[in-house]
Protein backbone atom coordinates (compact mmCIF):
# COMPACT_ATOMS: atom_id res chain seq x y z
CA UNK A 1 0.00 0.00 0.00
CA UNK A 2 2.41 2.98 -1.04
CA UNK A 3 1.60 5.68 -3.30
CA UNK A 4 -1.64 5.86 -2.43
CA UNK A 5 -4.28 8.21 -3.91
CA UNK A 6 -6.21 9.98 -1.61
CA UNK A 7 -9.40 10.01 -0.90
CA UNK A 8 -9.48 6.05 -0.20
CA UNK A 9 -12.89 4.48 0.59
CA UNK A 10 -13.01 1.49 2.39
CA UNK A 11 -16.02 -0.07 1.48
CA UNK A 12 -17.82 -3.19 2.97
CA UNK A 13 -19.16 -6.28 2.32
CA UNK A 14 -22.73 -6.79 3.25
CA UNK A 15 -22.68 -10.39 1.99
CA UNK A 16 -20.53 -12.37 3.85
CA UNK A 17 -20.34 -13.96 7.29
CA UNK A 18 -16.52 -12.26 7.69
CA UNK A 19 -16.08 -8.86 8.14
CA UNK A 20 -14.64 -8.11 4.81
CA UNK A 21 -14.13 -4.71 3.01
CA UNK A 22 -11.92 -3.25 0.17
CA UNK A 23 -9.87 -0.50 0.47
CA UNK A 24 -10.38 1.68 -3.31
CA UNK A 25 -7.87 4.53 -4.44
CA UNK A 26 -9.10 7.63 -5.96
CA UNK A 27 -8.95 6.27 -9.36
CA UNK A 28 -10.92 3.62 -8.33
CA UNK A 29 -8.46 0.73 -7.96
CA UNK A 30 -8.71 -1.91 -5.48
CA UNK A 31 -5.45 -1.26 -3.27
CA UNK A 32 -6.61 -4.13 -0.44
CA UNK A 33 -8.61 -6.53 0.31
CA UNK A 34 -9.15 -7.18 4.26
CA UNK A 35 -10.25 -10.29 5.77
CA UNK A 36 -11.66 -10.36 9.14
CA UNK A 37 -12.78 -13.83 10.80
CA UNK A 38 -15.30 -13.73 12.57
CA UNK A 39 -16.08 -16.10 16.03
CA UNK A 40 -12.25 -15.89 16.84
CA UNK A 41 -10.53 -15.66 20.00
CA UNK A 42 -8.08 -13.61 18.82
CA UNK A 43 -7.95 -11.35 16.13
CA UNK A 44 -6.26 -12.43 13.50
CA UNK A 45 -6.68 -9.83 9.75
CA UNK A 46 -5.27 -10.85 6.53
CA UNK A 47 -4.87 -7.67 3.93
CA UNK A 48 -4.75 -9.20 0.45
CA UNK A 49 -3.53 -6.88 -2.91
CA UNK A 50 -7.23 -8.00 -3.94
CA UNK A 51 -10.82 -9.37 -3.94
CA UNK A 52 -9.44 -12.67 -5.04
CA UNK A 53 -6.76 -12.99 -2.45
CA UNK A 54 -3.90 -13.42 -5.16
CA UNK A 55 -1.13 -12.44 -2.68
CA UNK A 56 -1.46 -11.77 1.02
CA UNK A 57 0.62 -8.13 1.91
CA UNK A 58 -0.38 -7.90 5.51
CA UNK A 59 -1.18 -9.50 9.00
CA UNK A 60 -2.43 -8.31 11.89
CA UNK A 61 -2.76 -10.30 15.28
CA UNK A 62 -4.13 -9.52 18.62
CA UNK A 63 -1.28 -9.84 21.29
CA UNK A 64 -4.05 -11.39 23.81
CA UNK A 65 -7.91 -12.90 23.58
CA UNK A 66 -11.00 -11.05 23.38
CA UNK A 67 -9.64 -7.94 25.35
CA UNK A 68 -10.69 -4.30 24.54
CA UNK A 69 -6.84 -3.19 25.96
CA UNK A 70 -4.94 -5.42 23.35
CA UNK A 71 -2.73 -4.29 20.99
CA UNK A 72 -2.91 -5.53 17.14
CA UNK A 73 0.47 -6.20 15.80
CA UNK A 74 1.44 -5.56 12.24
CA UNK A 75 3.49 -7.77 9.75
CA UNK A 76 4.28 -7.45 6.09
CA UNK A 77 4.56 -10.80 4.08
CA UNK A 78 7.75 -11.49 4.63
CA UNK A 79 7.36 -11.42 8.33
CA UNK A 80 8.96 -8.35 9.46
CA UNK A 81 7.06 -5.81 11.76
CA UNK A 82 5.53 -2.23 11.12
CA UNK A 83 4.17 -1.77 14.10
CA UNK A 84 1.32 -2.06 16.07
CA UNK A 85 -2.39 -0.09 17.10
CA UNK A 86 -3.31 -0.09 20.83
CA UNK A 87 -6.80 0.33 21.95
CA UNK A 88 -6.88 3.10 25.15
CA UNK A 89 -8.91 0.46 27.32
CA UNK A 90 -11.57 2.53 29.64
CA UNK A 91 -10.69 5.69 28.17
CA UNK A 92 -12.15 4.77 24.66
CA UNK A 93 -15.38 3.74 26.61
CA UNK A 94 -16.43 7.55 25.92
CA UNK A 95 -14.65 8.67 22.70
CA UNK A 96 -12.54 5.64 20.94
CA UNK A 97 -9.01 6.57 21.48
CA UNK A 98 -5.92 4.07 19.91
CA UNK A 99 -2.18 4.63 19.72
CA UNK A 100 0.08 4.22 16.62
CA UNK A 101 3.29 2.45 17.69
CA UNK A 102 5.99 2.06 15.29
CA UNK A 103 8.33 -1.11 14.98
CA UNK A 104 10.66 0.17 17.77
CA UNK A 105 7.60 0.56 20.36
CA UNK A 106 7.31 4.34 20.20
CA UNK A 107 4.77 5.63 20.26
CA UNK A 108 4.06 8.00 16.79
CA UNK A 109 0.37 8.60 16.08
CA UNK A 110 -2.80 9.09 18.03
CA UNK A 111 -6.29 8.10 16.49
CA UNK A 112 -9.71 9.90 18.16
CA UNK A 113 -12.58 9.91 17.75
CA UNK A 114 -13.85 13.71 16.95
CA UNK A 115 -17.42 13.57 18.61
CA UNK A 116 -18.54 10.66 21.02
CA UNK A 117 -22.01 11.87 20.89
CA UNK A 118 -22.35 10.59 17.46
CA UNK A 119 -21.91 7.43 19.23
CA UNK A 120 -24.22 7.99 22.12
CA UNK A 121 -26.85 8.65 19.58
CA UNK A 122 -26.91 6.09 17.30
CA UNK A 123 -26.59 3.52 19.98
CA UNK A 124 -29.95 5.43 21.58
CA UNK A 125 -31.81 5.97 18.07
CA UNK A 126 -30.76 2.73 16.89
CA UNK A 127 -32.74 0.85 19.81
CA UNK A 128 -35.87 2.18 19.03
CA UNK A 129 -37.53 -0.27 15.97
CA UNK A 130 -37.62 0.87 12.09
CA UNK A 131 -36.52 4.44 13.04
CA UNK A 132 -33.22 2.44 14.13
CA UNK A 133 -32.76 1.39 10.54
CA UNK A 134 -32.45 4.44 9.15
CA UNK A 135 -29.24 6.07 12.01
CA UNK A 136 -26.58 5.13 9.29
CA UNK A 137 -27.85 8.32 7.51
CA UNK A 138 -28.06 10.34 10.43
CA UNK A 139 -24.99 9.49 12.68
CA UNK A 140 -22.07 9.51 11.49
CA UNK A 141 -19.15 8.95 13.27
CA UNK A 142 -15.36 10.48 12.31
CA UNK A 143 -12.13 9.94 13.54
CA UNK A 144 -8.63 11.60 13.22
CA UNK A 145 -5.23 10.89 12.98
CA UNK A 146 -3.20 13.22 15.05
CA UNK A 147 0.46 13.59 15.54
CA UNK A 148 2.94 14.33 18.09
CA UNK A 149 1.77 18.31 17.66
CA UNK A 150 -1.68 17.09 17.94
CA UNK A 151 -1.94 18.51 14.27
CA UNK A 152 -4.58 16.33 12.13
CA UNK A 153 -2.84 14.27 9.47
CA UNK A 154 -5.55 11.91 8.20
CA UNK A 155 -9.01 11.69 8.66
CA UNK A 156 -11.45 9.03 8.59
CA UNK A 157 -15.18 9.65 8.26
CA UNK A 158 -18.22 7.26 7.67
CA UNK A 159 -20.24 7.91 5.12
CA UNK A 160 -24.20 7.83 4.74
CA UNK A 161 -25.57 4.46 4.06
CA UNK A 162 -28.19 1.85 4.77
CA UNK A 163 -26.33 -0.42 6.16
CA UNK A 164 -23.33 1.98 7.90
CA UNK A 165 -20.53 0.09 5.10
CA UNK A 166 -18.76 2.94 3.70
CA UNK A 167 -15.93 5.23 4.97
CA UNK A 168 -13.97 7.69 3.55
CA UNK A 169 -10.17 8.41 4.33
CA UNK A 170 -8.56 12.05 3.40
CA UNK A 171 -4.64 12.50 3.82
CA UNK A 172 -4.68 16.04 4.94
CA UNK A 173 -0.86 16.99 5.69
CA UNK A 174 2.31 14.51 3.53
CA UNK A 175 3.61 12.04 5.25
CA UNK A 176 6.04 9.88 4.78
CA UNK A 177 5.80 5.80 2.91
CA UNK A 178 6.11 4.03 5.96
CA UNK A 179 4.16 6.73 8.19
CA UNK A 180 1.50 6.18 5.18
CA UNK A 181 1.54 2.88 5.47
CA UNK A 182 1.22 2.27 9.01
CA UNK A 183 -1.29 4.55 9.15
CA UNK A 184 -3.54 2.61 6.90
CA UNK A 185 -2.90 -0.35 8.49
CA UNK A 186 -4.10 1.44 11.78
CA UNK A 187 -7.10 2.85 10.46
CA UNK A 188 -7.98 -0.80 9.03
CA UNK A 189 -8.26 -2.50 12.15
CA UNK A 190 -9.44 0.21 13.94
CA UNK A 191 -12.40 0.51 12.22
CA UNK A 192 -13.53 -3.25 12.30
CA UNK A 193 -13.07 -3.04 15.88
CA UNK A 194 -15.24 0.10 15.82
CA UNK A 195 -18.01 -1.25 13.85
CA UNK A 196 -18.31 -3.72 16.23
CA UNK A 197 -18.67 -1.95 18.88
CA UNK A 198 -21.54 -0.10 17.03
Amino acid sequence: MRDLQFPLQFVFKVTTLANDFRAIDANGRTVAYVRAKVLKWKEDVQIFNDEQKSAELYRIKANKWLDWSAAYRFNRADGSQLGKIARKGWKSIWKAEYTLIDQNDKAQYKITEDNGWVKVMDSLFGEIPILGMFTGYFFNPSYSVLDQNERAVVQIKKQASFWGRKFSVEKLQDIDQDDQERIMLGLMMMILLERRRG
